[in-house]
C-alpha cells in the first residue's frame, strides 16, 4: 500500500534505511513510471552542516523542509540537476531524504524518453548501466522539476508504495529476496566538516 505520513514522521536515517527497496510512482500525462528505490542519503537540520537548513536555517529554499512529513523538497544543484527529497521528522524539524538511486520497474519508455529522448530499445550499454544512478539522473527520468517542490507525497500523482501489486502493476519476483543494505559516508558534501564523516548513505 502506499506510504502514509506516519512513515516519514520518524527518524530520518530509520526512513532513508527503510526506503530501500520500496517504489516510487509518478504518474506521468496517465502513465504509471515506477522506480525501485537503491539508495538514499539522510539530511538533519539540527546538527548536520551538510543540510541546507542546518541549526534551522529558514530561507526561500529551504522552508520547504520544515514542512509536515511526507512533502516533497525539490532543489536544482549547478544550476541543471534537481535533487528529489522527502521531508521527514515533526513538522518544524527540518530533515529530508535525498534519493539518489534506483531501477527502472515500469513505465520504462517514457522513463527513458524523459532521460535520452529516445527508447529503451536505442539505449548504449554505457545508458543502460548509468540509467538512474544519481539523483539528477532519477529526476529527469521521472519528468521531476521544481514544479513539484512542495507536493505530496500522500496523493495519487507521486507516491511511494511497499509493492507494486499494490497498484496494479506487477512486482518482478527478484525484488522479494531479502535485502541487503550497506552504509557509508555521504556524497559531494566535502564543506560540511564534521558531518563529512556521518555514514549516513544507505544503498542496496
Amino acid at each position: 500500500m502506499k506510504l502514509g505520513r506516519d512513515f516519514y514522521d520518524r527518524d530520518t536515517c530509520q526512513v532513508a534505511r527503510d526506503l530501500l527497496g520500496k517504489y516510487l510512482v509518478r504518474v506521468q500525462d496517465g502513465v504509471p513510471l515506477a522506480v525501485r528505490l537503491t539508495e538514499t542519503e539522510a539530511y538533519i537540520g539540527r546538527m548536520d552542516k551538510a543540510c541546507h537548513a542546518y541549526n534551522y536555517r529558514r530561507t526561500a529554499r529551504t522552508e520547504t523542509l520544515f514542512a509536515p512529513p511526507g512533502t516533497v523538497y525539490l532543489y536544482l544543484i549547478y544550476g541543471m540537476h534537481h535533487c528529489l527529497n522527502f521531508v521527514t521528522e515533526a513538522q518544524g524539524e527540518p530533515a529530508a531524504v535525498l534519493i539518489r538511486g534506483g531501477e527502472a520497474r515500469a513505465g520504462l519508455p517514457l522513463l527513458t524518453r524523459n532521460r535520452f529522448g529516445k527508447g529503451p530499445e536505442d539505449l548504449s550499454p554505457y545508458q543502460r548501466k548509468n540509467f538512474l544512478n544519481g539523483p539528477g539522473k532519477l529526476c529527469k527520468a521521472l519528468a521531476l522539476t521544481r514544479t513539484e517542490n512542495g507536493a505530496s507525497l500522500l496523493g495519487d500523482a507521486l507516491f511511494v508504495c511497499d509493492d507494486l501489486a499494490d497498484v496494479g502493476l506487477e512486482t518482478p519476483p527478484s525484488d522479494r529476496a531479502p535485502l541487503t543494505i550497506r552504509t557509508g559516508k555521504r556524497i559531494g558534501i566535502d564543506y560540511a566538516e564534521e558531518a563529512v564523516d556521518f555514514p549516513w548513505r544507505y544503498y542496496l
